[in-house]
């Protein structure tokens, strides 16, 4: 066995039952840990020709990096960034889309003790400047592949203020430095610099369905909390390539192209595309031999779309999906062309993985599987009492008992009132409800602001959904409780047709009879409202309550 793949065992101690299944997490850090340094650097000591990458372009454009190579470039980044003024907790803004350079910057702010900021090319003008102002960023980093550039100097000058330093990478814009130039000037050695577990490390803007995006704030000892999403949850093969889809600008890539993985020491493959094309997907799987993959449940509903074959998808070995609650079917459908279950898992961006199917356990399909050991997690009624086996509650984290870190984020960074919110009760607020069956799984249901009252039922706008998604005329459904006289709500389904279907009232019933046919009667949604597109976040996250304020202004 390869020196790298007991790494991880200094950081933290696991165990396990019978079956392979791990049900004891314990972390034992020190209190300087660093994730550029403790492990990155580490592995470039140990192994340094240990392949950390494989990145390749929608263009044909291919590039493989050595742990050696991360430790070294990511040194030059952080010795670029110091010489612009990028000093320890500065706020670094990265809007790099999947280009490698991201991966050096990450670990060069790591390094220098300052906080990345991740964010999605999607961006606008007005996105950036919120974001500029309330983090206070001092720099940024940027694609030169679009057009974020641009609204970022629109932002820049709006605030009338410049920003320390503006970099650009893969393109030239005047004004901006050239990334991929400027750090070559740069040595690559960099000493160490004098950080803290507990400070900050990474903050995400996290997009709810109501107000401005929040500001999610991480320590270094988020690392650690990953390693149990690679080892346990994606079953990393150290010698292998692992794949997750996310974009860098979204949480999903500390869970899946950075921490854990890398902490085994495994390899991650990285494709940088702008448009998700099925056929593309499956063309890479095969060409560079994907041992093990991670894409929320759309993805798996389009190569089911696409005709995927065994053939192209005989390198898996594990497969992993979160992001959105798993309908039966995509898991059904999956497993009899691959033989592969989609083990589920959930998480948030303000934690690790809470909730998963983990190596080891039998797959339920629609089940996001068992609370993992990292956390106490229970599902409770409104006085944050447990609820008993199959009640719909809301899923709640406990801290740990002794008072230590355990992967949850830091807090609202400076909104005491949010974060309070959060942590009402002493527990932390999911704002997620399931339930669990008698064998310990969960069960998700929705957010809790999503659940439908109607007739003294409670029913989970996923439970229709999933239903309506079968049905070859639907493309996107968001299910949601419309008021109603009688009854106070009533459930309605908003539908995006595919392209071989035109809105009718003929069409409305056969979908309504449907629904009645599959599931429990009482679910099936008494209005039904076609519409070209779904209202979503910038994250694309459907926005149940812009549909819901504007059914409730109609009373």
């Amino acid at each position: 066995m390869k020196t790298v793949e007991n790494l991880y065992q200094k950081f933290c101690t696991e165990e396990y039952d019978e079956n392979g299944v791990l049900t004891r997490f314990d972390i034992h850090c020190p209190e300087n840990f660093n994730f550029a340094y403790d492990v990155i650097d580490q592995i470039a000591e140990l192994e340094p020709e240990r392949r950390a990458m494989v990145w390749s372009d929608e263009h044909g454009e291919e590039r493989v990096f050595t742990f050696q190579e991360m430790s070294r470039f990511s040194n030059q980044a952080a010795q670029m960034f110091r010489m612009h003024g990028i000093q320890k907790g500065d706020r670094v803004m990265l809007v790099l889309k999947r280009h490698y350079e991201f991966w050096f910057s990450i670990l060069a702010l790591h390094k220098l003790g300052a906080v990345a900021i991740p964010a999605t090319n999607l961006l606008t003008t007005k996105d950036i400047l919120y974001r500029t102002q309330a983090a206070n960023i001092k720099a940024v980093v940027c694609s030169g592949t679009c057009d974020v550039a641009s609204f970022v100097d629109e932002a820049e000058k709006k605030l009338g203020t410049p920003y320390q330093a503006k970099f650009i990478a893969k393109g030239s814009r005047e004004g901006w430095i050239s990334f991929n130039q400027e750090i070559q000037r740069y040595p690559d050695h960099f000493e160490r610099e004098n950080t803290h577990a507990d400070d900050g490390m990474l903050l995400y803007f996290t997009s709810g369905t109501t107000g401005n995006p929040k500001m999610v704030l991480h320590s270094h000892y988020y690392a650690i909390y990953h390693i149990t999403t690679a080892h346990n949850w994606h079953c990393i093969d150290p010698d292998g390539l692992h794949l997750s889809l996310a974009e860098t600008g979204w949480g999903k890539a500390a869970w899946g192209k950075l921490y854990g993985q890398w902490f085994l020491g495994g390899g991650i493959y990285v494709y940088d595309f702008d448009k998700f094309v099925p056929h593309d997907l499956l063309t890479i799987i095969h060409k560079y031999q994907i041992t093990t993959f991670c894409a929320p449940p759309t993805v798996f509903r389009f190569l089911i779309k696409e005709g995927m074959d065994k053939e192209s998808l005989s390198s898996l070995k594990y497969v992993t999906t979160a992001g959105e609650a798993l309908n039966e079917e995509v898991f059904n459908r999956f497993k009899e062309v691959t033989g592969l279950s989609l083990m589920e898992g959930f998480g948030q961006t303000e934690t690790a993985l809470l909730v998963g199917t983990l190596k080891g356990m039998k797959a339920k399909p629609g089940s996001m599987g068992k609370p993992t050991p990292l956390y106490p997690v229970e599902i409770v009624d409104e006085n944050c009492r447990p609820v008993p086996i199959g009640t719909v509650g809301e899923i709640v984290v406990r801290p740990h008992p002794d008072g230590r870190p355990n992967g949850l984020f830091k807090g609202y960074y400076l909104d005491e009132e949010r974060t309070s919110a959060v942590w009402e009760g002493g527990v932390y607020h999911t704002g997620d409800t399931a339930y669990q069956d008698e064998d310990g799984y969960f069960w998700y249901v929705g957010r809790t602001d999503d659940v439908i009252k109607a007739s003294g039922y409670r029913i989970g706008p996923f439970e229709v959904e999933s239903v309506l998604m079968e049905h070859p005329a639907v493309l996107e459904v968001a299910v949601t409780g419309a008021p109603d006289p009688v009854r106070g709500q009533v459930v309605k389904a908003t539908i995006v047709l595919t392209s071989q279907y035109q809105p009718s009232d003929e069409l409305k019933k056969e979908l309504q009879t449907y629904v009645k046919k599959t599931t429990a009667p009482y679910k099936y949604p008494r209005i039904i409202e076609f519409v070209p597109e779904l209202p979503k976040t910038i994250s694309g996250k459907i926005r149940r309550t812009e549909i819901r304020d504007r059914d409730n202004k109609k009373v």
